[in-house]
């Protein structure tokens, strides 16, 4: 039997609210969903200072290095990230040449006693161009992207190493640590 023309409309208005009412509740749980960015992170910094290897002339040629190393956890997932800051030379904005290669390896370790093993890394080379790219006081910084590893209920930290490879110098990369976030 065909629906009037009113009880039609009536009909074509209940499907679009509800097509309306499931359409706000999908988006809803979609921005519920809790991203790395929400997490609460536990973060230790650290400081280093690095000579340049392939320099020994008058001028100061030191490297001062800072690394904010995090961690955080949700459920059985843990997450890592870094965050470099250095103080350069003067003279290192003038050269885009002063590396063969430089990475930062980030990496998610269980904490356990003795050598906590590493469960998951991720090398980021992006920080040799920008070190290149310094400012013109010589200083610059770079953050690591995140990574994470479902873990269950262990324990763990992120850490990281800087590899540093100066150009024509040295013998390859040389490897400097920084301490590790609070366990998580």
């Amino acid at each position: 039997m065909p629906l009037s023309r009113s009880k039609s409309r009536h009909v074509v208005r209940m499907v679009t609210a509800a097509l309306a009412a499931t359409s706000c509740l999908s988006a809803a749980a979609v921005i519920s969903a809790s991203p790395a960015s929400a997490l609460t992170w536990h973060c230790k910094t650290s400081e280093r200072s690095v000579d340049t290897a392939n320099y020994s002339g008058p001028w100061a040629d030191q490297y001062d290095y800072t690394v904010k190393q995090c961690a955080a956890r949700s459920g059985s997932y843990v997450y890592a990230k870094a965050s470099i800051r250095w103080d350069g030379p003067m003279w290192a904005n003038a050269y885009t040449n002063v590396w063969d290669g430089a990475y930062y390896k980030l990496m998610i370790k269980e904490s356990v006693s003795g050598t906590d093993p590493v469960l998951k890394s991720q090398k980021y080379y992006g920080i040799e161009s920008a070190m290149e790219h310094a400012d013109s006081y010589g200083n610059g910084h770079y953050n690591t992207g995140t990574i994470s590893y479902k873990i269950g209920s262990a324990k763990a930290v992120s850490d990281g190493t800087l590899y540093l490879d100066w150009r024509q110098c040295c013998g390859g990369y040389k490897a400097f640590g920084f301490s590790a976030s609070p366990r998580v």
